[in-house]
């Protein structure tokens, strides 16, 4: 047996482990021409998700943004895990915003020195509902202002995401259950 013939394989584990993929030839994803930070500043309920191993079991999840004075983004990505009744965690990370990106592409930071690509792949022009993927097309949310959405504005994000290229299998709609103040 040839050795060698295992280093395209080892090849494409190691480039999926780095996020960049290697099973698909998919075209990298368009970001948005131009998000306008402060206006996207805020809190975006996780409607849908190709989950992070963080989010296979999320409830009630919430990413928050505040943009920092030095042009970073804090951001709080806010659950409960397994069930509405778990107590709420919570994951902080810093978005990193690429220059020359329209403000649309970010290296999200949860521990140095790993930046996650976060593109800004599709958002309303009201800034009331947001798709956020990936190049490697093993993540995506689907997020909107609010916890809930209509039927059809669901089915249309998914539509977009699976017009992405993603493998629409693994996505997961996060349940939620707010009081009604809270939503």
């Amino acid at each position: 047996m040839n050795p060698f013939k295992t280093i395209p394989q080892l090849t494409c584990i190691a480039l999926m482990m780095s996020s960049t993929g290697c099973a698909s030839r998919l075209p990298p994803i368009t970001p948005v021409p131009h998000v306008d930070l402060p206006r996207f500043m805020g809190d975006w309920y996780v409607i849908a998700t190709i989950p992070t191993r963080f989010e296979k079991t999320a409830y009630n999840a919430l990413e928050t943004y505040t943009l920092e004075p030095d042009g970073d983004v804090a951001t709080v990505f806010h659950f409960r895990d397994g069930s509405f009744e778990s107590p709420v965690k919570s994951i902080h990370s810093t978005g990193l915003v690429k220059p020359d990106s329209g403000n649309a592409v970010w290296g999200v930071q949860v521990f140095w020195p790993i930046k996650a690509q976060y593109i800004v792949a599709w958002l309303d022009e009201d800034y009331s509902q947001t798709i956020i993927a990936r190049d490697a097309r093993d993540y995506a949310w689907i997020m909107a202002r609010t916890p809930f959405i209509s039927q059809a504005d669901y089915t249309t994000l998914l539509a977009k995401v699976e017009a992405l290229g993603y493998p629409m299998d693994r996505i997961r709609k996060v349940p939620h259950s707010w009081p009604a103040s809270d939503s």
